[in-house]
């Protein structure tokens, strides 16, 4: 046998090694290694094939998958190679195979290779997923091009034409490598091949554009093309490169040690920040696939007679914003370069029902949508305080606004801790995510509050100082004054938030740092806190969300037990708080009651285009209140805000309210359907059950809150009952919003014979924190544990596992 004209495959292994020293004194940069890898091996088969016997007409072909069909060889990659005959004889396959492997085994170069004929080749990809993508990037090499032609077209053909039946074991396929290799994205040792975010996967989204079920990479934006996807694959592949060079073997995990060498040899910096590279590039293809996924699946006509027969419907959510094929996609009439709040209503809607925002819904908002103008609208706090109220939802929403631009025009100062790197390897996450992570936990304890808003905003910006020079918690408070300033927060509550931020580290350093049993440490925390009882109130919760969000067994009932002896001891050193009472009425409402009948206005608010005010005046009478409720609930109206007082006889309720769609109706239909609830004529909780009966998705399998248009907590009710000088009892109320909320609670009351007095009722975010001044029967103890225990039953909402349960999936 004669030697081919480079010698043996050891030959093969020396070029390499050459190549790879000449890439690190820095004149070759990493594509052009690729490309110099790819050209060597090539040229290497060639040789070796013509001293084969492989050659036009031979009956033999040689095919490349992986890499080097790609033209992407990095320095230790395995050759994938399949060796394609035409039915020849056996002893002539065994010969060719022989002369063909043998030489690269023996020069340990890594070798995954077949032999087969076209028709068992064909085969095997209609068999493995695995085959069946890797052939879908097949290219031919040297010998037969015809053959390899009928094997190259066959599988793409073949591939075109069973995708649509194959899509759901694509789809495990790929789900099962991402449970095995993990997010890329936020991984200390990513997984660059392998990861959710990482080569794969877009490769994964090449097939689906080759199967016609994608227009091609999955941009971030439908309209534009490929390059963001594109660009992120190449930065990921030089990552890559660069780390089997310096390894000197094959590697696809990117670690520590190895870090510092590969961002210099990239001119990207330290190890922190490639680190922030390959979190960048990895979300942006993890968008991506899950857009193509998506696109791809919608592509694909349901099997069910049922689901033939259904017209795919528009389901409005909010105002401009409807379903439309299980994606949030805007309403004909929305006009998002004249809406700046449609950013945060399709963000909120998105989170609420569970489903994804449409790629060219996003692409829209980003091309029109103007900022938010400071101060914001009570409306827009409002949405964004919805979006936060979610729970584990929140991340694919704030996900798919931050890929588009959008989080970043609503929140600037994020971009400073975008993929940023933690610098304690305690953090599971990148600061973002760690911040998005906070708000996810603190969403399920907002009832153990009693500002639900400040805790999720302050849970979102309490890490934003992270990365800069000085100390994050002093940088993050002089940030949270500006944020609160720019979203319109009361002077107030932005001083809150400041000190919110300044401050959330205090009580977890001091409680595991210092003796509790020593007086001064709860004097000096009071001090700190300014004896400001909701603040500490605050700092607890976000304590215990912030230390859920570090990391597995970073919060442990240690931890817990020593922050609330602290937050005990220092409550005790602190003023209670002032009691709640009821408001004055106005000269105007006081004339409607005196004036006797029924009344009913309603007017627009200044708290924005969609937010309305409607007085109610009726007759006093036992289950009013909750008639009232239920008539503004049937209307479409979800109450924000709502004062209970009485005048003359009369009761003089006033609701602030936003249409959960549209416009709201006239003022003289709800005073028409008020009497006829207060007259006997409406049945408002049956009809309110009806509703939301038949609201409830029922689909076997699917999580029943998925695609439900209302909003929906993650928090469990709280009722807490406080003394006031006269016969009147205050019962709080803190629970998930839901439709008819305060109509079912004041029914409640009234069953057990409790006399609403007056209440003030308060919507903040996906929470409601109400407050009843009730006249009980006799000493109203029996009377208050009944209503509590029903209340709670009544307002228990199923949704987002807790806190606890997330914790413990996240672990599994």
């Amino acid at each position: 046998m004669s030697t081919s004209p480079i010698g043996s495959a050891k030959d093969l292994t020396i070029a390499r090694r050459n190549l790879l020293e000449r890439n690190a004194s820095g004149k070759l940069d990493a594509p052009g290694l690729r490309r110099a890898l790819g050209d060597l091996y090539e040229f290497w088969l060639a040789a070796k094939a013509t001293e084969l016997g492989i050659t036009e007409r031979s009956g033999f072909a040689i095919v490349a998958v992986g890499g080097l069909g790609r033209q992407e060889v990095v320095p230790y990659s395995d050759l994938d190679l399949i060796l394609l005959h035409d039915d020849m004889n056996s002893d002539r396959v065994a010969e060719v195979a022989d002369g063909l492997w043998y030489p690269l085994w023996d020069a340990n170069i890594g070798l995954d290779h077949s032999v087969r004929t076209v028709p068992q080749a064909l085969a095997v990809a209609r068999e493995d997923v695995s085959a069946a993508l890797g052939m879908t990037e097949a290219r031919h090499i040297v010998g037969d091009e015809d053959l390899s032609s009928l094997l190259i077209g066959g599988t793409r053909q073949q591939w075109r034409t069973e995708i649509r039946r194959r899509l759901p074991e694509v789809i495990a396929h790929a789900q099962g490598r991402w449970q095995r290799a993990g997010d890329i994205a936020h991984r200390t040792e990513p997984d660059l091949k392998n990861g959710r975010g990482g080569l794969r996967d877009v490769q994964l989204l090449s097939a689906l554009a080759l199967g016609q079920l994608t227009d091609g990479m999955g941009s971030l934006r439908a309209d534009s093309p490929g390059a963001a996807p594109q660009l992120a694959y190449a930065r990921l592949l030089d990552i890559r490169t660069e780390l089997h060079r310096i390894a000197g073997r094959a590697r696809e995990q990117v670690r520590a040690q190895d870090a510092d060498e590969i961002g210099a040899a990239l001119r990207v910096g330290d190890r922190f920040d490639l680190s922030r590279v390959i979190s960048d590039a990895s979300r942006t293809i993890t968008y991506s696939l899950e857009v193509g996924i998506r696109t791809a699946s919608n592509a694909v006509p349901r099997r069910s007679l049922a689901a033939l027969r259904r017209t795919p419907i528009r389901r409005p959510l909010d105002e401009g914003v409807v379903e439309h094929h299980g994606e949030i996609v805007l309403a004909r009439n929305a006009i998002p370069s004249r809406d700046p709040g449609l950013v945060l209503r399709v963000a909120s809607a998105s989170a609420r029902t569970g489903l994804p925002i449409g790629a060219s819904t996003l692409g829209r908002l980003a091309d029109f949508a103007p900022e938010l103008r400071a101060p914001w609208s009570a409306e827009a706090r409002a949405d964004l305080l919805g979006l936060l109220s979610t729970g584990h939802r929140i991340l694919g929403p704030i996900e798919a606004l931050d890929r588009t631009g959008l989080w970043g025009r609503l929140l600037p100062e994020w971009g400073a801790v975008r993929d940023l790197p933690p610098r304690d390897a305690i953090h599971t996450w990148t600061v973002d995510r760690h911040l998005v992570e906070t708000v996810a936990y603190a969403a399920t304890m907002t009832t153990r509050v009693s500002r639900p808003d400040l805790l999720l905003l302050g849970a979102l910006i309490h890490d934003l100082g992270k990365g800069r020079e000085a100390d994050h918690s002093v940088v993050g408070a002089e940030l949270a004054v500006a944020i609160g300033q720019r979203m319109g927060l009361w002077p107030q509550d932005t001083e809150t938030l400041a000190a919110i931020v300044r401050h959330h580290l205090l009580l977890p350093q001091i409680a595991t740092r210092r003796d509790l049993a020593d007086p001064a440490t709860a004097a000096e925390v009071a001090y700190k806190l300014g004896h400001d009882r909701q603040l500490l109130e605050l700092l607890a919760v976000l304590a215990e969300a912030d230390s859920r969000a570090t990391g597995p067994g970073v919060w442990g009932d240690w931890k817990a037990s020593l922050i609330g002896e602290l937050v005990r001891r220092t409550g005790a050193l602190i003023e209670g708080d002032t009691p709640i009472e009821p408001e004055e009425l106005s000269a105007d409402h006081r004339s409607l009651a005196e004036a006797g009948g029924f009344a009913v206005t309603l007017t627009a608010a200044p708290d924005g285009p969609h937010t309305f005010v409607v007085t109610m005046v009726a007759p006093d009478s036992r289950g009013l209140l909750s008639r009232m409720a239920g008539v503004l609930a049937l209307s479409g109206l979800r109450v924000l805000a709502a004062t209970v007082a009485g005048h003359a006889g009369s009761a003089v309720n006033t609701f602030r309210v936003v249409p959960r769609f549209g416009e709201p109706p006239q003022d003289a239909v709800l005073r028409q359907q008020l009497i006829s609830a207060v007259q006997g004529k409406t049945d408002v909780a049956g009809r309110l059950a009806e509703r939301a009966a038949a609201e409830e998705p029922n689909r076997v399998g699917v999580d029943k809150t998925e695609g439900l248009p209302a909003l929906f907590g993650v928090a469990p009710p709280r009722v807490t009952w406080s003394e006031t000088h006269s016969d009147v009892v205050v019962m709080e109320l803190r629970a998930a919003d839901a439709v008819g909320l305060l109509s079912k609670v004041t029914a409640i009351i009234e069953r057990h014979g409790g006399e609403v007095v007056w209440a003030k009722a308060t919507t903040l975010g996906g929470t409601v924190v109400d407050s009843f001044g009730l006249r009980l029967s006799g000493d109203g103890n029996g009377d208050r544990a009944g209503i509590a225990t029903e209340v709670v039953a009544a307002t228990a909402l199923p949704s987002i596992p807790s806190a606890d349960e997330q914790e413990s999936a996240d672990r599994h």
